[in-house]
């Protein structure tokens, strides 16, 4: 039985075909650090939690752009590198820079409290969006 090869994949074999390295392309996630410390003092659960909702909302919406349907069509090989934000207001500010560069991403909103508590981006190649990030440590 053959599946459909979509565009993504199209575009990947002809790179690698041509010689071309094939892109590698990461799903970021942006964590709160704060919130396993005191006073908010998380489990690691939760944060794991977050992350997860971020991860997923932000492949929901944008699961029809090529990229995202590449990373997923190679479920053995996905790649999420999460780095750490120090707090509430740092996270806020990275989600508006991400917006101002039109860089598809879901912040996530812990309810009922309604608190910002990770980002997400969609796979996106690590060369494109990585500049944006680099202010942010990987997260211990």
């Amino acid at each position: 039985m053959h599946r459909k090869v979509g565009p993504a994949i199209q575009i990947v074999r002809k790179m690698a075909g041509s010689g071309a390295e094939p892109q590698i392309l990461v799903q970021y996630l942006v964590l709160r650090k704060d919130l396993s410390q005191a006073p908010f003092s998380w489990p690691t659960g939760a944060l794991v939690a977050q992350a997860c909702h971020a991860a997923t909302a932000a492949l929901h919406l944008h699961q029809g752009h090529p990229h995202t349907v590449a990373y997923l069509r190679e479920l053995g090989r996905m790649r999420k590198v999460v780095l750490e934000a120090a707090d509430e207001a740092t996270l806020k500010e990275l989600a508006e820079t991400l917006k101002q560069k039109d860089i598809d991403h879901m912040l996530w909103l812990e309810q009922p409290e309604n608190i910002a508590t990770c980002i997400a981006l969609r796979p996106y190649p690590k060369e494109e969006v990585s500049q944006y990030l680099k202010k942010f440590r990987l997260f211990k």
